[in-house]
C-alpha cells in the first residue's frame, strides 16, 4: 500500500464561494512513498516545491505511521479506520471487505450524509463477494475513474477505463483534467472532471489514489518518446547517495538479522534492484521522478482551485500507505514493523486555520486510521462506533499536542515472500516488535509453484 493526500474543497457557483457549513474533500494517496522522499521531509535532491509549500501552509506531522506496512491492509485500514486484525483484509486467500464493512467506510458514510463521492486512480482493496470483480465499488461512487490492482506507469495498457485519456503516463492520466482546464477550460477526465461535474448544491468527497512511486509503476517506466522529460532525464546527472545502513546482499558476510525471521534472501524476490548500488540508484531516480510528477500535479490542482475561487475553502491532506526498504540492512520491500516501512509523511492544510497554526511541525504519534475521523469531524459527520482512529482537529487548531501516548502496528500477511507475522508497540522513544513463528515456504518455492501452475508470479507482488 502505497502516500496519501487529502484535498478538501468547498463548492462555488459562478466563481463565488457558496455559504455552507460543510467542506468538500479530495483525498490523494501515494504508494510506497518512504518518509524522506520530499524536500520538506529532509530530501536534498528531489524537487517537490508544491508539496513543500503545502507543508509550509499547513501542519507537517513528523511522527505519522500506518497500521500495516503493505498495500491492501493499509488501504483497508484507511477506509475503515480499523486495524488489520479487525477488518481482516490482506492478500491472504479469500479475504475481501464485506459489503456491510464497506458501507461503514469513510466515502460511504460521507455519501450517506449527503456528500457527492468520487474515486480516481488505484483501488487495491477487494470489496464484496468476488472481490475486485464484484462491481460493488464502481456502483458505490457517483464518479468512478479508477482501476483495480496495479495501474502500472502506463495505465491505458492495463485498464480500459483510461483508454480515452490524452496522456499515457499515470500521473498525467489522473490529472489530465487539470491541464485541460488551464488551456481551454475543458475538463475531460481526472480530478478536475470530477470538480467540473459535481452538483453545485452538494458537498463532495473525492479520493485520488496513485500507484506511484510503487515498484509496479516505477519498475514499468520505459522512457517512451511520449513521456514528459521529467520521466526521462531528471536526476540522472545527480550523485545519488545510498540510504543509511545500506548493504548489498553480496557484501553480507555475517547476517545481523535472524534468518528464520527475515528470510533476507527471499525478501529480495521482486526487490532485487536493491542487491546492487547500480540497481538502487536506478530505482531511486525513478521514485524521485514519480514524486516530482505528483508534485507538479498538486501545484496544478491548487492553481485550478485558485482560478475557481475555491482555494480559500480547500483543505488538503497528504500521506502514504507505507514506506519501503531500499537495501537498508540488505532488505528490500515492506511488510515489516520497522520505522523504514511504518513511518510515512502526513501534511494537513486548512486555509481557514489561524496563521499562527500554519507552517508548524508536530511530532505527535498519529496514524493512518486517524484520517477518516478527522475528516468527519471537520465535515460535521458522526464518527461510526467501529472506528479505531483518533480525531486530529485538536492538534490542527493548537488546542492539543497529542492524541495518544503510544501506537500499534502489525503485519498479519504470512503466505509468501518470507513475510513474518509481527506486531509492534512504540512511543516517541522506543519500539518493541514481536514476531510470530514463521513456517512459510520460501518465496522462491512459492514462485516456482506459481509458475508450475501457470500463474504470473509478478502479480503476487
Amino acid at each position: 500500500m502505497a502516500s496519501l493526500m487529502l484535498l478538501v474543497v468547498y463548492p462555488a457557483s459562478s466563481g463565488q464561494i457558496v455559504g455552507q457549513d460543510r467542506p468538500n474533500f479530495i483525498f490523494i494517496l501515494t504508494d510506497d512513498q518512504q518518509y524522506g522522499l520530499m524536500g520538506c521531509t529532509g530530501n536534498k535532491i528531489v524537487q517537490t516545491p508544491n508539496l513543500d509549500e503545502l507543508a509550509n501552509d499547513g501542519v507537517l506531522f513528523t511522527n505519522a505511521h500506518i497500521t500495516s506496512a503493505i498495500c491492501t491492509p493499509s488501504r483497508a485500514s484507511i477506509l475503515t479506520s480499523q486495524f488489520e486484525r479487525k477488518h481482516g483484509v490482506n492478500f491472504n486467500s479469500g479475504t475481501s471487505l464485506s459489503e456491510e464493512g464497506w458501507a461503514n467506510t469513510y466515502p460511504m458514510v460521507m455519501r450517506e450524509n449527503g456528500y457527492f463521492t468520487g474515486w480516481i486512480g488505484k483501488n487495491h482493496v477487494p470489496v464484496g463477494k468476488g472481490g475486485y470483480d464484484s462491481g460493488v465499488m464502481e456502483k458505490s461512487f457517483d464518479y468512478w475513474y479508477a482501476g483495480h490492482g496495479h495501474l502500472g506507469f502506463y495505465p491505458k495498457d492495463r485498464h480500459q477505463i483510461f483508454k480515452d485519456a490524452k496522456s499515457d503516463t499515470q500521473v498525467e492520466v489522473v490529472g489530465e483534467g487539470i491541464q485541460d482546464f488551464l488551456s481551454n477550460e475543458q475538463k475531460l477526465s481526472g480530478a478536475l472532471k470530477f470538480i467540473d461535474h459535481r452538483p453545485m448544491d452538494k458537498p463532495f468527497m473525492l479520493s485520488v489514489c496513485f500507484n506511484l512511486p510503487h515498484g509496479a509503476g516505477t519498475g514499468s517506466m520505459q522512457m517512451r518518446d511520449s513521456d514528459d522529460e521529467i520521466y526521462k532525464t531528471l536526476y540522472r546527472d545527480k550523485n545519488i547517495p545510498l540510504p543509511k545502513n545500506y548493504i548489498a546482499r553480496k557484501d553480507i558476510k555475517t547476517p545481523k538479522l535472524p534468518v528464520e525471521i527475515h528470510h533476507a534472501e527471499d525478501r529480495q524476490v521482486g526487490y532485487d534492484y536493491v542487491d546492487t548500488t547500480e540497481g538502487h540508484r536506478e530505482r531511486y531516480i525513478r521514485q524521485m521522478e514519480a514524486m516530482t510528477g505528483i508534485d507538479r500535479l498538486m501545484g496544478e490542482l491548487r492553481e485550478t482551485l485558485k482560478k475557481e475561487k475555491l482555494d480559500k475553502n480547500t483543505i488538503i491532506v497528504f500521506t502514504s500507505d507505507h514506506g519501503i526498504f531500499m537495501g537498508q540492512f540488505g532488505l528490500g520491500g515492506k511488510a515489516f514493523c520497522y520505522e523504514v516501512t511504518t513511518h510515512v509523511p502526513l501534511i494537513i492544510f486548512d486555509p481557514k486555520s489561524k496563521k499562527y497554526n500554519r507552517g508548524k511541525t508536530s511530532d505527535a504519534l498519529v496514524q493512518s486510521i486517524d484520517i477518516a475521523p478527522t475528516m468527519m469531524t471537520i465535515a460535521g459527520v458522526d464518527i461510526p462506533a467501529s472506528y479505531q482512529g483518533k480525531d486530529l482537529t485538536g492538534i490542527l487548531s493548537g488546542t492539543k499536542t497529542s492524541v495518544r501516548s503510544f501506537l500499534f502496528t502489525e503485519n498479519l500477511w504470512s503466505t509468501q515472500f518470507g513475510n513474518p507475522r509481527c506486531e509492534a508497540v512504540q512511543n516517541k522513544e522506543w519500539k518493541y516488535i514481536r514476531y510470530y513463528k514463521n513456517e512459510n515456504f520460501s518465496a522462491r518455492k512459492k514462485i516456482e509453484t506459481a509458475k508450475a501452475m501457470g500463474i504470473n508470479s509478478s502479480s503476487m507482488l
